[in-house]
């Protein structure tokens, strides 16, 4: 409930009219609203995407490449802070909500490496669509973090702490990832922005 408050409390503020009496204050409204803006998109069930894309249509295709590396930013930051969340706690926290099969696969998963990891849960999943999406689980990652509605599943933020916590994702080819999924609507802004005055309505 916060981070949708403050979703439309920053985009309520965005819509002021730019002039040269205002626009150091327009200025510094658009550092808050990235800095606000990647704090709440690494947020698991946090819309903050709205604030990127009321950012891009506002102000136009030239603030899209900070919105881009703003958005890389916070998916990032999401999958370093799953990563670094204790197997242990996991298991624990698991175990306290009565998610028993799933704290026990964890105490299996502790400890082990990433290929033990990824061979475990082939070995343990339903031999049907599961072991495919490991297999290809960067390809599934790019397709969820583009699917309308993943806010059900813990939108950008969510899908990147479980992506961390799972430690099945490099850092390196995780980053190249997300810097790929979450690059077309600002390059098609940043291509076609400039002629978007000149489309009929």
């Amino acid at each position: 409930m916060g981070g949708n408050y403050l979703t439309n409390w920053v985009l309520e503020g965005l819509n002021v009219e730019i002039t040269p009496v205002n626009e150091p204050a327009v200025h510094r409204l658009i550092v808050m609203s990235t800095i606000t803006y990647v704090l709440l998109m690494s947020v698991p069930f946090v819309p903050g995407a709205e604030i990127g894309l009321g950012l891009m249509m506002i102000l136009g295709p030239k603030i899209a490449p900070l919105v881009y590396c703003s958005t890389v930013l916070s998916l990032l930051l999401s999958f370093f802070v799953g990563r670094f969340i204790p197997d242990q706690m996991l298991i624990n926290f698991f175990h306290e909500i009565r998610l028993r099969k799933v704290s026990a696969l964890l105490s299996e998963l502790k400890g082990l490496d990433y290929q033990q990891r990824f061979e475990l849960l082939i070995e343990r999943s339903p031999k049907k669509w599961i072991p495919f999406l490991l297999k290809h689980r960067y390809l599934a990652l790019m397709v969820v973090i583009n699917v309308p509605g993943n806010i059900m599943v813990g939108g950008g933020g969510g899908i990147a702490l479980t992506a961390g916590m799972s430690r099945l994702f490099s850092p390196g080819k995780f980053l190249l990832t997300i810097a790929i999924a979450v690059s077309p609507i600002p390059l098609f802004l940043v291509i076609f922005g400039g002629n978007m005055a000149d489309w009929p309505v």
